[in-house]
């Protein structure tokens, strides 16, 4: 059975994530119901949950829109109606008839795309759908909110004999105001009201000569209210049927109260059912803001979540327009144990609460932001270590408090659970408080718990290194700004930088050095060691990006030559079926012009006719008979080679023309001078000028000279042949 503390929720900041969607409900029910979601205890009932948060998410893709589902709450209403002889006013029913109103609709939409949304309608099937609750209520109560005239035959007498009334008092008081007001006693506004009656404006000293009767006076006593004698009978008459008309409504809402007594349980349901889908809804909301997805639960024990997002952190950053680096983590029964090593404010802590978080979240029933090929099972505990717990009101020193803790998690681990500890070990001396955390990981280990902590020991690191079920990781940082890169990488423990940070925050060489010298010269090395190895590592990662960018682009370079050699292959195929082609027709018209030649030399026709026949049967029996359609297909090709092969001839063409018509730079010739050293323009002999007359130059060739043309000769440097 699933059993998650309180503590847990609060060291993971779930309350956090429980108000975000909270706010995302429409209904008061909703929100409350959203700050009260804790882990499920049955794997049944959490994977419906699922399902539905992820059935509404689909809602806001596709064009069956989930109905409004928001509702005013009866919570007032289901206290009066469960009390015996109680009745609820006008506005009461109003509120219950919208909320059956809005169920039903639901109720039949759901039931309509259960195709859509199974789990929904699973939810929803359990609730009765009626519509009597709706029919007894507007029977009585509008729209408005209001008693309708016809509620009741009572009612109904009333409220005409009312009217009549009121029309015989506006006549009698008209009357009394055209008198009064000719007489000229009354004052410039004439009328007014008091106590919802109407009255007459008398100036004060004419309130003795105007009958009836006085209801008040203006502030400054200089006018009189005074409603008419031959009104106040009708006035009597209306306040009478008033009193009946409100006896009458009191009668009515009793009556409509005890019709609906009955359906208080139902009317229960349809809050509580409204309300679920307003959480649900609530959810789904949340899931698109983070880009949560389900991922696939397994039975096998195995935790994969891959490029996953610390929701929190996520919502944060974006906000803010910052990136937020995801993480991916492996746990399986072969690898069950992570132990993060690295520098703080590397994003050690990040990444254990970014797993602990989206695995309380989906045990929750809540969708979560990882790539939709991660997966996991269900852990019937989570514990959790994380931060200062120092306690005051127990008198427990942080260190104290973090050995209660580890007794409690001695008591309660087993395969089932996941531990989550941060910076183990901390809070006592380096060396004994290392030592017992050694010994608790141990323990952890052979109770084949999963689990993740960070910590800055290394004995912890080398137990990690040495038990074939766990492994270390590191959070990268760069090696020459040593700024964190949010990177988790497996299989390597991690440097905490000490010195090199110190060094980098201004801290003086010397004092470092003498640091160094103040404890053991092995850690300085082991330490220096996995610090050379991450930027070892980080070299490597940045080379293998780098490669793999390569490996890309000639990949896409191969697939070009390849579809290139593709359509030269086709086209040789073509050019080589035209040229087969014409060649068995230079073939045939050889043969037809060897017959004509022998006709024109005998005149034989008969012969003639047999030779042709015979080469018209021959070329006939290596033919098929093609189809219209083949025929069709065969000519069209032919066009299209024939027309390609065209182009390419003008372009050709072209191109040699060009050539043609482009002036060739000649570079101009040196002038040669006596002494020069030339040599022919198709010779290799070089030789030198002793005498130039008019065009040509005699060459001295050492053995013989020889009188040629300036223009044959060409101009040599010294010290080339």
């Amino acid at each position: 059975m699933i059993s998650i503390t309180e503590k847990t929720l609060q060291d993971l900041q779930f309350p956090t994530v429980l108000e975000t969607i909270s706010a995302g409900c429409n209904t008061d029910i909703g929100k409350e119901k959203a700050l009260q979601i804790t882990p499920f205890r049955d794997k049944e009932t959490l994977m419906q949950s699922l399902m539905q948060t992820s059935e509404y998410v689909s809602s806001f893709e596709n064009n069956n829109a989930i109905p409004n589902h928001g509702f005013d709450a009866i919570t007032h209403e289901i206290k009066f109606l469960a009390i015996e002889d109680s009745f609820l006013e006008v506005g009461s029913f109003r509120k219950i008839a919208n909320l059956s109103a809005t169920t039903n609709v639901l109720l039949n939409f759901l039931k309509k795309f259960d195709d859509y949304y199974p789990n929904l309608n699973a939810r929803a099937s359990r609730v009765e759908l009626t519509k009597d609750i709706i029919t007894h209520i507007d029977a009585i109560v509008d729209k408005y909110g209001e008693i309708k005239d016809n509620a009741s035959p009572a009612l109904l007498s009333i409220r005409q004999n009312m009217n009549l009334v009121r029309g015989k008092v506006n006549q009698s008081f008209g009357v009394a105001l055209t008198q009064y007001n000719g007489l000229g006693y009354l004052d410039d506004i004439k009328e007014s009201f008091v106590q919802n009656r109407r009255v007459l404006a008398v100036l004060a000293m004419y309130r003795r000569k105007v009958k009836g009767s006085i209801l008040g006076s203006s502030k400054t006593g200089s006018i009189a209210y005074i409603e008419p004698e031959a009104t106040l009978k009708y006035s009597r008459e209306l306040a009478n049927l008033e009193y009946e008309e409100k006896e009458e409504i009191t009668r009515i809402l009793k009556n409509l109260s005890n019709i609906i007594r009955p359906y208080l349980p139902l009317l229960i349901e349809y809050q509580d059912f409204l309300s679920d889908i307003d959480v649900v809804a609530g959810k789904a909301k949340y899931a698109n803001r983070i880009n949560g997805i389900l991922p696939a639960i397994t039975e096998e024990r195995r935790l994969f979540f891959r490029e996953a997002y610390h929701p929190i952190l996520y919502l944060n950053n974006k906000q803010k327009n910052e990136v937020t680096h995801p993480q991916t983590i492996e746990l399986k029964q072969e690898n069950r144990i992570i132990v993060i090593s690295g520098p703080n404010a590397g994003g050690k802590t990040i990444s254990l609460k970014t797993v602990g978080l989206l695995q309380l979240m989906l045990q929750s029933g809540i969708l979560i932001p990882v790539h939709e090929r991660s997966e996991t099972f269900l852990f019937d505990r989570i514990l959790t270590d994380i931060g200062d717990n120092q306690s005051i009101e127990n008198h427990l020193s942080t260190y104290s408090y973090r050995l209660k803790n580890m007794n409690y998690f001695l008591k309660k681990c087993n395969k089932k659970t996941m531990f989550l500890i941060d910076e183990f070990g901390t809070g006592s001396d380096p060396e004994l408080g290392g030592a017992l955390a050694e010994i608790f990981l141990e323990e952890f280990y052979h109770r084949e718990a999963f689990g993740i902590i960070t910590t800055h020991y290394s004995n912890l690191k080398i137990l990690a290194n040495e038990l074939p079920f766990a492994t270390n990781a590191n959070m990268m940082f760069d090696e020459k700004s040593l700024e964190p890169m949010y990177k988790l990488a497996l299989g390597q423990a991690g440097s905490s930088f000490t010195f090199e940070v110190a060094q980098k925050n201004g801290i003086p060489f010397g004092l470092i050095n003498r640091a160094k010298k103040k404890i053991e010269v092995g850690k300085v090395r082991f330490d220096k060691t996995i610090a050379t190895l991450q930027k070892e590592r980080s070299k490597l990662e940045k080379t293998s990006l780098n490669l793999k960018e390569e490996e890309t682009r000639a990949r896409e370079e191969s697939k070009k030559m390849e579809n290139i050699n593709t359509r030269i292959q086709q086209k040789l195929e073509s050019y080589q079926e035209l040229y087969d082609s014409n060649q068995k027709i230079i073939y045939i018209g050889q043969k037809i012009d060897d017959i004509a030649e022998k006709y024109f030399n005998n005149k034989n026709k008969k012969e003639l006719i047999g030779e042709f026949l015979k080469i018209v049967e021959i070329e006939n029996s290596k033919r098929k008979k093609a189809t219209p359609k083949e025929t069709k297909a065969i000519t069209e090709k032919k066009k299209e080679v024939i027309a390609e092969v065209q182009v390419k001839v003008e372009e050709i063409r072209k191109e040699k023309k060009e050539k043609k018509l482009k002036p060739v730079i000649e570079k101009p010739k040196p002038i040669l001078k006596v002494g020069d050293r030339v040599r022919m323009l198709d010779g290799r002999s070089v030789g030198s000028i002793d005498s130039i007359e008019k065009n040509k130059a005699t060459v001295n060739y050492g053995i013989f000279t020889s009188k040629v043309s300036l223009d044959e000769l060409e101009f040599v440097e010294a010290g080339k042949k």
